[in-house]
């Protein structure tokens, strides 16, 4: 294990006790809104701190792309970090959110965590080196129909309501085409399940860097794949996300394709 991804753990369990610390009194904390729908509270402003000191004492010259206080510095070392991943659900005690922190060097992701205080997961990944969960080797699932294949999404929603009809068509070929569909809430654990095998796919549109730097890397190194919908590197750029075991990937990648087509002509004019 390197150290950069010892920082990565030991920062992203220093987050962790901040969320659960809060959890008892979540009823009483200070919330704000970004945006429509985008809540942020004093635990995630709270717990980014903890993650940013963790990183600074051991690289106070690397660079910082964080979900509420935004960039700090430039270099070919950046660390993109989401605090509280789902923070409506934590906000709601509905159980399921997560730390995500990921170390891109000249832009590529080299190491990523995303972890799970309340269940106590902790999926760790380096390139080149496989993934885990809790220090055991991880793959996707081996399921090769998409019939048989239980798909995680995200709904579009603050300035993503523009792609809410293509999303919605999309939904209904997957619920016809799939075991089933979930909306966990939080896109950083669900591609992080997508790699344990609990989710065959996933996709969203409009997601932040922060929130799949780590878990693309997570999937990639447990043996998926993922992508933008046009099958291209710039999911992190773009925030579309489609991800999944090599053989879902591809079939989930082929049903979506029709609507994102459709969708780009509709936004040309065409």
């Amino acid at each position: 294990m390197s150290g950069s991804l010892n920082i990565a753990i030991s920062a992203a369990r220093a987050a962790g006790r901040v969320i659960m610390r809060n959890l008892s009194r979540i009823d009483t904390l200070d919330v704000g809104h970004k945006s429509r729908n985008e809540l942020v509270s004093e635990v995630d402003r709270q717990a980014e701190l903890e993650i940013i000191r963790v990183i600074r004492r051991a690289h106070p010259d690397h660079a910082i792309l964080a979900e509420e206080s935004g960039a700090d510095g430039e270099g070919e070392h950046r660390w993109v970090i989401d605090p509280l991943d789902g923070t409506t659900n934590y906000l709601h005690g509905f159980p399921q959110f997560a730390v995500s922190i990921a170390l891109q060097v000249h832009g590529r992701a080299q190491c990523g965590v995303v972890y799970d205080p309340l269940r106590e997961e902790l999926y760790t990944a380096e390139r080149g080196q496989g993934a885990q969960l809790d220090g055991k080797r991880i793959r996707v699932a081996a399921r090769t129909k998409l019939a048989d294949a239980l798909i995680g999404t995200g709904i579009p929603y603050r300035a993503n309501t523009e792609w809410l009809d293509t999303y919605l068509a999309m939904m209904r070929d997957v619920i016809m085409h799939t075991r089933g569909l979930r909306r966990p809430g939080a896109a950083a654990l669900d591609l992080a399940w997508v790699a344990a095998g609990r989710l065959d796919g996933f996709w969203e549109f409009g997601l932040s860097p922060w929130d799949v730097a780590a878990g693309g890397l997570i999937v990639r190194e447990a043996g998926g794949r993922i992508s933008d919908f046009d099958g291209g590197e710039g999911y992190v750029e773009s925030g579309n996300v489609v991800a999944g075991s090599p053989k879902i990937y591809a079939q989930l990648s082929r049903l979506l394709a029709p609507h994102w087509a459709r969708s780009r002509r509709v936004a040309a004019g065409d």
